[in-house]
């Protein structure tokens, strides 16, 4: 199984880069593909893992994946899983 990594650390504090890098992710991901994003927001006081939450939240991000889970042994780390229109 083919996975991508997004590390958000480097641009917690630009709301527009964030969107920006998560929907290319996504795209990125549907175009090659790819079956699993991992999506890093990191532990911090939880804001960014809230936002990144949010995003997946939206209905029509919702359309380009299956699910996601947030890591149990690492909070930090956010899998999607991604679906593919044949």
């Amino acid at each position: 199984m083919s996975k991508l990594k997004l590390d958000l650390h480097e641009i917690f504090n630009n709301s527009k880069e964030i969107d920006t890098s998560l929907k290319d992710i996504l795209n990125q991901a549907h175009s090659k593909h790819i079956d699993e994003i991992e999506l890093i927001p990191g532990k911090g006081s939880g804001q960014l893992k809230k936002r990144v939450i949010r995003f997946l939240n939206d209905k029509e991000i919702k359309k380009m994946y299956t699910r996601y889970k947030v890591d149990p042994i690492n909070f930090g780390r956010i899998f999607v899983y991604l679906k593919h229109i044949k």
